[in-house]
């Protein structure tokens, strides 16, 4: 489907969510108004009808019309644009995309973030993913500071902050591992192809955890956080982690519960919150953290 094409689905899907309930007549006069995407003609009833399953097969959403009049057309799975879904992702990128078009005039008043790693080598690792073909790539390691050749079946991929992994199976050892796309320094496509795992579950391997790390050995257990009241905004509006429950609220602070994976990328995201998130359980997240942050302390005591 064409960029512009998609670009009409999301104008539509959009302008029927902010109206909840729309008339033909009135989304039609809005088309017309949006002359960047309808040239300042009318919308054709059977194009409408037309993209109404296109909506329905890209991004899932089913909309409707009233029975009676005044016979306004409304999102009948409204709930599903606020899942963690592909297709909810696409939605929301194309929006954003939408926007941005249409703010060409002030292009040097928006600021936006790179995402380094998706320009190179997603695409050829989605097509990969798509045909079943093993992949060739040379990874660096932060650690050891050195190349590798890694020969790995693609079982999926995750954006995390502005970057994309790919969880590989090595071959022969059968070991699943995260690399980071920017860190591929060479790529190549193998003619041989697999048979996807069937009992590997891309959720199910993340299940519990923030971030790409899985932390083998890190069952999913309660944590338990004590948030300040400024902070604890931000919290509702952005929540850690989707298993995130309110338990207590106060002028000062309140408490929030979570079923996760405390591995590293977890630990970050408490740090970063600084004086304002302190760990109440379990106890040996608790004094990890607060092994983290003494050995900060010392490191900003010495004398210089």
């Amino acid at each position: 489907m064409a960029l512009n094409q998609t670009n009409k689905l999301v104008w539509i899907v959009e302008t029927i969510y902010k109206a909840r309930k729309i008339s033909f007549e009135d989304l039609n006069h809005r088309w017309i108004e949006n002359v960047d995407l309808s040239g300042g003609e009318e919308m054709q009833k059977r194009t409408f009808h037309k993209w109404k399953w296109n909506i329905f097969d890209t991004f899932g959403l089913s909309i409707e019309c009233e029975k009676s009049a005044p016979y306004r057309y409304y999102i009948e799975n409204v709930d599903d644009m606020r899942r963690g879904s592909i297709e909810n992702w696409l939605l929301s990128t194309y929006s954003v995309s939408n926007s941005l078009m249409e703010s060409k005039s002030i292009k040097d008043r928006i600021l936006l973030e790179d995402v380094p790693s998706g320009r190179e080598y997603l695409e050829p690792i989605l097509e990969a993913m798509k045909k079943n073909h093993f992949l060739h790539i040379t990874y660096y390691n932060y650690w050891r500071e050195d190349t590798r050749e890694h020969y790995v079946i693609p079982l999926c991929v995750k954006l995390f902050r502005q970057r994309w992994y790919m969880i590989g199976r090595r071959w022969p050892s059968g070991s699943d591992l995260v690399y980071c796309l920017d860190r591929i320094r060479d790529f190549r496509l193998s003619s041989h192809i697999f048979e996807y795992p069937t009992n590997f579950s891309p959720r199910k391997y993340f299940e519990g955890c923030i971030g790409v790390i899985t932390g083998d050995g890190c069952d999913i257990q309660k944590v338990k956080l004590k948030v300040s009241s400024s902070q604890a905004n931000y919290f509702r509006d952005l929540p850690l982690h989707d298993s995130q429950e309110e338990t207590e609220q106060t002028e000062d602070y309140s408490i929030f519960e979570y079923q996760l994976r405390p591995t590293f990328d977890f630990q970050q995201e408490i740090l970063r919150n600084g004086e304002d998130v302190e760990v109440i359980e379990p106890i040996w997240l608790r004094k990890e953290i607060a092994g983290k942050i003494k050995r900060m302390w010392n490191k900003y005591n010495k004398e210089q």
